[in-house]
């Protein structure tokens, strides 16, 4: 069980950095690039983050449906379910808005399209941020503090 809970808590909180910073630094930089650069920078960009990404997501949905379906002790169900229920909006939110989106910026930078990709990353900021406050709160569920 502790290995399953440290798993979770390092990719969760793995990707609440990842995510901020995407969201803070990254997509705002995107229409920087230039009209001519920007189709290579988008498809390089998408290429590159799902190596960093996709085994912190696969690690954290997995680890998050295992605690869910067995939460460690003294550990409330419905908070390990909440916690799956955000890792599903993140992973909806995912595959079914900002990849199309990605999608969309391959082809050549689009306004519309770049203003819905920051708009609607927000989603995914805020879910990854209450996810995050999850695990901490599960961490320090473990962690004995010596009375002082």
């Amino acid at each position: 069980m502790k290995t399953l809970v440290l798993t979770h808590v390092a990719a969760t909180l793995l990707m609440v950095g990842v995510i901020w910073i995407v969201q803070v630094v990254h997509y705002p930089l995107f229409n920087r690039v230039g009209a001519e650069s920007f189709p290579r920078y988008g498809a390089d960009h998408s290429t590159l983050i799902t190596f960093v990404v996709l085994p912190l997501m696969l690690a954290e949905a997995i680890t998050a449906l295992l605690l869910a379906l067995d939460p460690p002790e003294g550990i409330s169900p419905i908070l390990m379910w909440l916690g799956l229920g955000l890792v599903a909006l993140v992973w909806g939110s995912t595959f079914f808005v900002q990849v199309p989106l990605h999608s969309r910026l391959a082809a050549g930078f689009d306004s519309e399209a770049y203003t819905a990709l920051v708009t609607s990353n927000w989603v995914r900021t805020i879910a990854w941020t209450v996810r995050g406050l999850i695990v901490l709160w599960l961490i320090a569920q473990f962690v004995e503090v010596p009375a002082g």
